[in-house]
């Protein structure tokens, strides 16, 4: 089935304007999700704003948005105040500038989305090109759905992403953590960690990801629908290994098992 377009923008750089279809490049959440039931009669609950005090249920119209302050504080909002502050919707996304690709860390990447042409296919792909003969990827603010995002405009196998980023005060800078202090490496340490390193190279398959905890849910869940029971093994705590060289000889022996 063809992927639908979520949303639809301009590239803007300067007087160059660029209509573009936003895809999600993020399928739906497959987490297994459970109702609350009344184990009497096995009925889903329902979940009620009630006041704490009175334990009497608050109908919508007599609720307003809150702020708790640092000093504990509760600053009320009504709707008017809050929607004025809504940015302003536009289709726009503005590229503020271009940076080398390799320039950002991994850390401000969030949530990535693919862009399609939505007009003739020459200068979308013109701009693929270019971007992926400099190895640049452009910095770029837009509004979508009542919501300001700056971004990273990035080329993925041919493909043009635009991949939302963290805030600035969202990432937590590497140099803030604390050093790891201790005896230096023994050359035996080392070498064992280049032949582990060098068993356990391989290609990119993300198919091997398999959500094990999903599956054996699916499984119960399957189980427990038919009338059947299954036996359910819990997972095995690994055993802390303290020396590392004997760590590292394990594992590499495992590694060769496997293989």
């Amino acid at each position: 089935m063809a992927a639908r377009a979520i949303w639809k923008g301009i590239i803007t750089m300067g007087r160059t304007r660029l209509p573009v279809k936003m895809y999600s490049a993020i399928e739906r959440s497959q987490s297994v999700h459970f109702r609350l039931l009344h184990q009497p009669d096995m009925t889903p609950v329902q979940g009620r704003m009630v006041h704490p005090k009175t334990g009497k249920p608050v109908p919508a119209e007599e609720t307003r948005r809150g702020y708790a302050t640092d000093t504990g504080e509760m600053v009320a909002f009504n709707t008017e105040e809050l929607d004025a502050l809504e940015p302003m919707a536009a289709r726009d996304i503005d590229v503020l500038r271009f940076i080398p690709s390799a320039a950002m860390d991994p850390a401000w990447y969030d949530h990535p989305y693919y862009l399609g042409p939505d007009a003739e296919l020459g200068p979308h792909a013109a701009l693929v090109a270019a971007m992926t003969l400099h190895e640049v990827e452009g910095i770029a603010r837009w509004v979508m759905r009542k919501k300001d995002y700056v971004g990273a405009l990035r080329v993925e196998g041919g493909q043009l992403m635009l991949v939302t980023l963290h805030r600035a005060r969202e990432v937590v800078d590497a140099s803030a953590l604390p050093r790891p202090e201790g005896r230096a490496l023994e050359a035996k340490e080392i070498a064992m960690a280049k032949a582990l390193l060098a068993a356990l190279q391989g290609e990119f398959d993300p198919s091997e990801w398999k959500d094990e905890h999903r599956g054996r849910l699916l499984e119960l869940i399957e189980a427990k629908a038919s009338g059947k029971t299954i036996s359910i093994k819990k997972h095995q705590k690994k055993e802390d290994e303290t020396d590392l060289a004997a760590a590292l000889e394990q594992s590499l022996a495992a590694v060769k098992r496997s293989a």
